[in-house]
């Protein structure tokens, strides 16, 4: 640690880069907006909104973010990094760019940095605002920040970075698994469908297990205990702000990867379970089937959200929903023996890889957030 020295920010950042106005008029294509909610968890997912390239250079007076230059948001949420992958962006309201000057700081270290513990409660202790908390520029600036040697800097940052890279090839192959899966369930179910197959209330072709009000069920103890599965945690996951609840429940309503989980209220979604193990809470049903695989019950759930999504928001006062009786109404076709065993052939080690490529993102990650704390305070050194 005696070859690290400290810094504040600005000594280590070329150019500081956002944007203050009202933001140009969005098109279905163009220029990828950077906004918050796209930079999550230390990853730029994958943007879904744009300006016109007319607009872009009138609006990016400040200067133009450069690939691998760090995102951060500074408010609504304060703190969320990533990389800018493309040269060619925009950003949106309550983002800046951070262009850190090369012979002093690498831009890869400063975003790990900022995503560790260390940086995250060095911008807590610098926001302000009572009632949406946020950094202002002028105390961005003023930052402090330890830097080893700019030579360990790019070896610690490689180790993260690649570590990083394998977390997001998997996300990106798990997309692809998924849209195979609808693929062939749209050409067997919509397209191709046999006029000889039943029909099936999709609340009779599976069991939805409705979670329970977790706050019924307190710890007990630090040792039996799981983090509570919410609405916002199926989206985001499982978080240092989760609740928690005991483990003495009836074991129907653990949740643990790879179990197919649907959203009925609020944000309804259907999804593969993809995090820790945790307790069920209400809002949610857990789907299974004695009868029918996985892939068959998860995908026609997915098959039928849209429509869901659309009575929700019909009858939505404060917030959103499905009965039981929508399930009942809502038709599954059920191919015959012969038929279901072939696509099972063909769907099953689908689903499977998925399941497996969220264990190793699990893995992973784990390995990642421990190296990253010892990284950043030198408590691990690497090779310079």
């Amino acid at each position: 640690m005696s070859e690290w020295k400290e810094y504040i920010l600005e000594d280590v950042i070329e150019k500081f880069i956002d944007y203050r106005g009202k933001t140009p008029r969005k098109t279905s294509f163009g220029i990828p907006l950077m906004t918050a909610k796209i930079i999550k968890g230390g990853r730029l997912l994958e943007p879904t909104e744009y300006i016109a390239k007319e607009d872009y250079f009138d609006w990016m007076t400040r200067g133009f973010p450069e690939i691998n230059d760090v995102l951060l948001t500074t408010e609504a949420p304060l703190g969320e990094v990533a990389l800018v992958k493309d040269k060619n962006v925009a950003l949106g309201q309550r983002i800046i760019t951070l262009q850190t000057r090369k012979d002093l700081c690498d831009s890869v270290f400063l975003k790990y940095y900022l995503q560790s513990f260390e940086g995250q409660a060095t911008l807590q202790s610098r926001a302000s605002g009572s009632t949406v908390e946020g950094i202002k520029s002028a105390e961005l600036k003023k930052i402090e920040i330890s830097l080893p040697p700019l030579t360990e800097q790019k070896n610690i940052a490689l180790i993260l970075f690649n570590l990083d890279n394998k977390i997001d090839l998997l996300h990106r192959q798990n997309a692809t698994l998924e849209k195979m899966a609808e693929t062939l369930f749209r050409q067997w179910f919509v397209e191709e469908a046999k006029e000889d197959w039943e029909t099936m209330p999709l609340s009779q072709m599976a069991n939805f297990l409705n979670g329970l009000a977790c706050q019924k069920f307190p710890p007990k103890n630090e040792i039996d205990k799981l983090p509570v599965l919410k609405i916002k945690e199926l989206s985001s996951g499982i978080t240092e702000n989760s609740d928690w609840a005991s483990t003495d429940i009836k074991p129907e309503y653990f949740v643990r990867n790879g179990d197919v989980i649907f959203a009925w209220s609020a944000s309804l979604m259907v999804k593969i379970w993809d995090g820790q193990d945790c307790i069920l809470n209400q809002h949610l049903f857990k789907v299974t089937s004695k009868d029918y695989p996985k892939w068959f019950y998860y995908l026609w759930c997915k098959h039928h959200l849209a429509e869901f999504i659309s009575i929700a928001a019909s009858h939505a006062t404060t917030m959103g929903h499905i009965k039981r009786g929508d399930l009942d109404e809502a038709l599954v076709l059920i191919p015959n023996e012969e038929d279901l065993s072939a696509m099972t052939q063909k769907v099953d080690p689908i689903i499977e890889k998925v399941i497996t490529n969220q264990t190793q993102i699990l893995t992973l990650t784990a390995l990642r957030d421990t190296l990253l704390p010892k990284l950043m305070s030198g408590e691990v050194r690497v090779e310079k």
